[in-house]
């Protein structure tokens, strides 16, 4: 069976989010296992597609600060979302899947974490998107739907340090606790779990990160 690090951050800033999901992914090789990273938002903001366009992003939601992912994809709100990240290291086998590959593994695993919830739960067979560049106005293949509307979407970054998945749960308007959804994410993985050591959280790096580009206008603005 296979180690897994997990790390429960809580709440922190936009940028710093932002950075310490890269600053995971710079070190990914180095911690040499994958990382599952819950957290969440200590205020509203929103992120958006690396190569998005600020002006047209800036026109499509009041939320602020708008911070430039470094992974692909839409718009995604963070005021109400359940937010996590993985990043898994170049030598495991998630790094070497097709990005639909993986983003299929993905929610067919969040959608057996719901489903342990009693919460219904599927994949769309196909892309319905209703607003492009909104990641949840509409859905791509692959998205997990509740009901016909888009509960979850992900975006990806493939690079020679490791993999990173930024991924966002839009919960459902049902009784749910989130802390209930994280114990069965978990539970649905069939991995043994270990806390990340608190030496080995890139902090430094993240705080660098934060300071010289998600924090900058000449970042979340370049095009």
């Amino acid at each position: 069976m296979e180690n897994w690090y997990l790390l429960q951050s809580g709440p922190g800033a936009p940028a710093c989010n932002m950075a310490l999901d890269e600053a995971l992914l710079e070190c990914s090789a180095q911690l040499a296992r994958p990382v599952l990273r819950l957290y969440s938002w200590a205020v509203p903001a929103a992120t958006f597609g690396y190569s998005q366009h600020y002006a047209e992003v800036a026109r499509m939601t009041l939320l602020r600060p708008l911070i430039r992912r470094t992974t692909g994809g839409g718009l995604v709100p963070h005021d109400a979302d359940w937010t996590y990240s993985l990043v898994f290291p170049p030598q495991h086998a998630w790094h070497r899947l097709k990005a639909a590959e993986s983003y299929q593994r993905l929610h067919t695993w969040i959608a057996a974490a719901f489903a342990r919830l009693n919460v219904p739960a599927a994949l769309s067979p196909v892309s319905q998107k209703e607003i492009p560049g909104q990641c949840f106005a509409g859905a791509e293949k692959s998205d997990l739907l509740w009901h016909g509307r888009k509960m979850a979407g992900a975006a990806q970054r493939r690079a020679r340090q490791g993999l990173l998945i930024q991924g966002s749960i839009q919960p459902p308007p049902i009784p749910l606790e989130r802390g209930d959804w994280e114990t069965a994410l978990c539970q649905e993985m069939p991995v043994e779990w270990t806390p990340l050591p608190d030496h080995l959280v890139p902090r430094d790096l993240a705080r660098s990160l934060e300071a010289a580009k998600y924090s900058q206008s000449s970042y979340n603005q370049k095009r």
